[in-house]
């Protein structure tokens, strides 16, 4: 396992990469930042080389309301059940057959609370796709078949003081306070938390992001 900047990150992965399309798996506990750092990562491999990197987001395949609420796992929205994890395989194979095609993947559009399919278009000149979610490095036998899918992985380095405080503050900002905020939080976020911190597998690599 080796500790980088986010900086040496994106060096190293221009330089591991070969002619097919490479896949970067970025794992981290719910308020690690992995939207941001992925997208903060595209940013710096594009300045590099233009259109040479994508994001494709774990969240755009949770299922919908619709689904959990007959499943009676709505309150547990963004636990590891509550995603078609096989739905995600299936577009990690689309992305690596490399057919010379462009490939629409979904996105979670967090003003609604729901997945849109077809919302981000992946263009055949992507060589490198960043995966960023929770539970790609999770220990579990529904998640595990995706790691074969990941030629490189990385788990953000965030302690668990500071991923309460933002899981806190997020919920704050959209106006939940007293028992619904305690309800969000130890109902659903920290258990999703330890979750993430104690059943995932090492990574290749390890990025702090423990600034604000």
């Amino acid at each position: 396992m080796t500790r980088l900047s986010l900086g040496s990150l994106a060096e190293t992965i221009l330089a591991r990469r070969g002619t097919g399309r490479f896949v970067v798996a970025i794992a981290g506990s719910p308020g690690s930042g992995k939207s941001t750092t992925a997208e903060m990562l595209v940013d710096r491999l594009n300045a590099a080389s233009p259109g040479i990197a994508d994001i494709l987001p774990m969240d755009g395949f949770h299922y919908d309301d619709l689904v959990l609420e007959a499943r009676g796992d709505r309150p547990r929205k963004g636990a590891p059940h509550t995603f078609d994890v096989d739905g995600l395989a299936v577009m990690l194979d689309r992305l690596r057959a490399d057919d010379g095609r462009s490939v629409a993947v979904p996105v979670f559009d967090r003003a609604i609370e729901i997945a849109r399919a077809g919302a981000r278009i992946i263009a055949p000149g992507a060589r490198i796709i960043i995966v960023e979610g929770n539970y790609l490095l999770l220990d579990h036998p529904d998640w595990a078949a995706l790691r074969t899918r990941f030629d490189q992985t990385v788990m953000l380095d965030v302690p668990e003081p500071v991923l309460r405080r933002r899981l806190t503050e997020r919920w704050l900002g959209f106006g939940l306070t007293g028992p619904a905020l305690a309800d969000k939080l130890e109902g659903n976020d920290l258990p999703n938390m330890r979750l993430v911190l104690e059943r995932s597998v090492p990574a290749d690599i390890v990025v702090a992001n423990d600034e604000a």
